[in-house]
């Protein structure tokens, strides 16, 4: 092939094609090859491959194409700056070369440039997935133990392919049939049978590699992990991705990839670490990604827009990041159903509105959330006195007003309270007597008799604004906990009200293992149900305002469900999905049972036996994520 070291770095330089012999050119071209450092030998046209020798490092490469017209515009697209003359004694190739001058006599344009590129990058498939027909064939003289390590080694050896550049010589010892020796290759025993070795694992962090993912890596149908954070990989992820029906996490984080969300991610059925952070993905993001049975969620840094999708709260994950990206609208009160795992959330840096939903005062595990940085209003609502595990809670930087009440200030375990920058005009008597005991960050705000607040001119005007968070269109955030409208739906859900109480952490067996204290989790299963059904859509068809409108009462009540003896959150969780525009919320006032006392069930949240180490996978697999967060970027 081709050896452009010299030559596509170099300066300027007349290349000198030889077809045959007695041309004036080559031998007047010699000379200067040799001030290069390169000689040109002879080559029969289409008969013998030519060879191109460096004398500096005595190197040669065989450029082994048979076809001129294929050789030429890949020699084009390597050095597009090189003047390439074509010279030959017989007929046909003379024929061919005059064809072909007028375009290659000049250096290629920007423009030719582009077009040539643009047309092998079409003929890809577009992370796309291997025909119906597709055989693997490698070199009859290699021999592997089994097919799957065949397959692993046509995988890496068309990744390799992909590759454009790797300073840091990664991949360079990958060659020859031994794939478990390649950097950044594991094996491990195959789980369906433990006497063949496979490739369990893959992990180049940090390798900054310029390339792609070929369609080929759906091959490795025995991974377990794939760690490929902070590189310089394009693209998209291909759909053939979908044949791995083993991995267990996807870190691609730190990377360059663009496009809509991965539609092959939620086809991963045992996914259940996913970070996409620090790369350019756009669009919003698909309703099927909160019903993966994920544990972490790591999407900070792209440019997703859109609303979060209604289900967003039948997520199982004890981790989410959708930090500083564009979302717009509100939380969904769908958030309350991730009370039995949720323990941190991060949504800061959005466009999100509204009130904040009263179902964020059912996240008992919570230790970490922050809401800071977007367009929130009205106060916090009293109902956060359900966040017993809180350690962490940041709501700067959005409009909000209003007291900061006891109940915020006296959460057992909070350290963190980060208020500025908004328009609160008050604290609570607790919040001033705690101030050695957590850290308060109340400056820039619209309190009276303290320093560094706004001034009057810029306070009024938001503070003196009337916002009823009840009749809020994203759902309200009012600081009531009587409001219980929708008796309906509770009656039908009274009985599991134990569901309230939320101890065993579910399906996710990982190393961020919920610690949940309470006892039941009967009920968790009757909320999904509902909310799965039709009504879900006609939210998302119209924006948040129309049909959230009506859920704001009914969660307002969710706020005292937290008390045991009351009809927990999986009453009230239920009536979100149904649209309640037909039933008035006023009449219903009345009736709700607003039994606040959220205090009664013990804060104390003793964490469950620790997770047992179960991860078959790769045998480096723990329940800590392996994948080390993506680097040189402030924030999240």
């Amino acid at each position: 092939m081709w050896d452009s070291g010299a030559l596509c770095e170099g300066e300027l330089l007349e290349v000198v094609w030889v077809l045959a012999d007695g041309l004036q050119q080559t031998e007047r071209s010699r000379p200067r090859w040799r001030e290069r450092g390169i000689e040109a030998h002879y080559c029969g046209f289409l008969t013998r491959p030519c060879t191109w020798k460096r004398i500096g490092q005595h190197r040669e490469s065989e450029s082994r194409s048979k076809d001129l017209a294929t050789f030429i515009p890949r020699m084009y697209l390597m050095c597009p700056k090189y003047l390439i003359v074509l010279g030959c004694c017989f007929l046909v190739p003379l024929l061919l070369v005059s064809s072909l001058l007028p375009a290659f006599t000049y250096a290629l344009t920007d423009v030719q440039a582009s077009l040539i590129a643009h047309h092998q990058l079409s003929s890809l498939p577009e992370g796309g997935d291997f025909p119906a027909d597709f055989k693997v064939e490698v070199d009859p003289k290699l021999m592997f133990p089994h097919d799957g390590l065949k397959n692993a080694y046509y995988a890496l050896q068309a990744w390799r392919k992909a590759i454009y550049s790797d300073p840091l010589n990664s991949t360079g010892n990958w060659v020859g049939v031994d794939v478990c020796s390649y950097n950044g290759v594991f094996c491990a025993p195959a789980i369906d049978d433990p006497t063949k070795t496979v490739v369990a694992g893959i992990d180049l962090n940090h390798a900054d590699i310029a390339g792609y993912l070929p369609v080929e890596l759906g091959l490795l149908t025995d991974l377990a992990i794939i760690h490929l954070n902070s590189n310089r990989f394009c693209g998209i992820i291909p759909k053939s991705f979908k044949r791995l029906k083993l991995l267990y996490e996807l870190d691609v984080s730190n990377n360059r990839f663009v496009g809509p969300f991965p539609s092959v991610v939620p086809e991963l059925a045992t996914l259940k670490y996913l970070d996409l952070r620090y790369n350019e993905f756009e669009g919003e993001l698909p309703r099927k990604l909160f019903e993966m049975k994920l544990d972490a969620l790591f999407l900070n840094n792209n440019r997703f827009s859109s609303v979060i999708p209604i289900n967003f709260g039948y997520s199982p994950v004890s981790v989410m990041v959708l930090a500083n990206n564009k979302f717009s609208g509100c939380i969904p009160t769908s958030i309350g159903f991730m009370d039995k795992t949720l323990e941190e959330m991060i949504l800061s840096n959005n466009d999100l509105g509204g009130c904040l939903t009263p179902e964020i005062g059912l996240l008992r595990n919570a230790t970490v959330l922050d809401f800071s940085g977007n367009k929130f209003e009205g106060p916090l609502p009293k109902c956060f006195k359900g966040l017993w595990s809180v350690e962490s809670l940041d709501v700067s930087h959005n409009n909000m007003t209003g007291v900061i009440l006891n109940e915020i200030c006296d959460l057992p375990k909070l350290k963190n309270l980060t208020i500025t920058d908004n328009y609160f005009n008050g604290l609570a008597p607790n919040c001033e007597t705690k101030k050695k005991q957590i850290s308060l960050d109340e400056t820039n705000n619209c309190i009276a008799d303290m320093s560094k607040q706004k001034s009057s001119q810029e306070c009024k005007p938001v503070v003196n604004k009337p916002i009823e968070c009840s009749r809020d269109k994203c759902g309200g955030g009012s600081a009531q906990p009587n409001p219980t409208p929708q008796p309906p739906p509770r009656s039908v859900q009274p009985p599991p009200s134990p569901a309230k109480p939320l101890s065993s952490p579910p399906p996710p067996v990982f190393s961020p293992p919920p610690p949940p204290p309470p006892p039941v989790n009967s009920p968790p299963p009757p909320p999904p149900p509902p909310v799965a059904s039709p009504p879900p859509p006609p939210p998302l068809a119209s924006p948040p305002p129309p049909v959230n409108s009506p859920p704001p009462p009914v969660y307002s009540p969710p706020p005292p469900p937290p008390s045991p003896s009351p009809p927990p959150p999986s009453p009230v969780y239920s009536p979100p999905p149904p649209v309640q525009s037909p039933p008035p919320p006023s009449p219903i006032y009345s009736p709700p049972p607003p039994p606040p006392v959220v205090r009664s069930p013990p804060p104390p949240v003793p964490s469950p036996p620790p997770p047992v180490k179960e991860v078959v996978l790769p045998p480096n697999l723990g329940f800590r994520y392996s994948s080390p967060p993506p680097p040189m970027f402030p924030g999240y």
